[in-house]
């Protein structure tokens, strides 16, 4: 199973019509590009899909849409996370996961639990899930640190805890992580900037933002990353880190969508409490992307 998420996942944004509908439309553009774009698998309703913000039902009618237009091609992961533990539990039993490989499993946020209340939350989680389960580690988010001491634990003591995607920027800390991890559990990096660096102390891999806009180039970097072959993977990394720095100077997912925006694959529309990057920034990362020259495919 871990062998499914070794590489590029990307965390797919949601595409909205002008009203604040989703548009379906404009999302299976984006799968179509991702897949033939050479991505690994796709990570549906994580955090850059503005997941917060949508009903029940929109989740569900997202969740299908993607299997159907997938149509079993790469493995698929669904965020499923919260901060109440049972409302997760009731999520996992209640929804249909037909077509999905397992879950993307985030700290709980806000109330800043103790580790043990970490320990505990994803124990239960993972005792009653029928899909093998990533857990997903992003302190900025969710203002609580998942130690490694605590995800060590998991890993060792519940076989369908398959990885843990991280996105603390601790770089002390992943290297604790991938130096005594079991020999199958994924490090994955939640961090676009720091993807290359953590390939080359051991992890799996990423579930990217970036590579929404640009799959193919980015699955090069992780791919010849994870084979060891770092002098072409510099080159990419190095040419898509202007482009990785604008995306995010205004707030995730608003630059990435106006990226896509800029490609031509979506329109630029975002819910609130999230707004559109500023008119100058805008600009700014259409003229980055114009001088952007794709790098060679190897």
């Amino acid at each position: 199973m871990s062998t499914k998420f070794r590489g590029t996942g990307v965390a797919m944004i949601t595409p909205f019509h002008k009203q604040g509908t989703i548009d379906f439309t404009a999302l299976e553009r984006l799968i179509e590009h991702l897949i033939t774009g050479g991505v690994n698998y796709l990570v549906v309703q994580g955090t850059t899909a503005e997941t917060a913000t949508l009903t029940r039902e929109e989740k569900n009618a997202l969740a299908g849409f993607v299997v159907e237009i997938n149509n079993k091609r790469v493995p698929l992961i669904i965020g499923i996370g919260g901060n109440n533990t049972q409302e997760v539990i009731n999520t996992i039993r209640s929804n249909n996961l037909d077509g999905y490989d397992a879950i993307l499993s985030v700290t709980p946020y806000y109330n800043k639990p103790q580790q043990r209340g970490l320990y505990l939350h994803f124990k239960n989680v993972a005792t009653v899930s029928p899909l093998p389960i990533i857990l997903y580690n992003v302190p900025s988010r969710t203002s609580v640190n998942m130690k490694p001491e605590i995800t060590l634990q998991l890993a060792a003591e519940f076989d369908n805890i398959i990885g843990v995607k991280e996105a603390s920027g601790n770089m002390e800390q992943i290297m604790d992580i991938i130096r005594n991890k079991p020999k199958d559990f994924l490090v994955i990096s939640g961090d676009d900037l720091l993807t290359l660096p953590l390939l080359g102390m051991g992890a799996d891999g990423v579930i990217s933002v970036v590579a929404n806009a640009y799959p193919r180039q980015f699955s090069d970097m992780v791919s010849l990353g994870i084979k060891g072959d770092m002098r072409k993977a510099r080159e990419i990394h190095y040419k898509l880190t202007d482009f990785t720095k604008s995306v995010f100077a205004d707030g995730n997912p608003s630059g990435i969508k106006a990226a896509l925006e800029i490609l031509e694959i979506i329109s630029n529309n975002i819910r609130l409490p999230l707004v559109k990057i500023e008119k100058s920034h805008y600009n700014q990362l259409a003229a980055l992307m114009a001088e952007f020259q794709p790098v060679k495919q190897y």
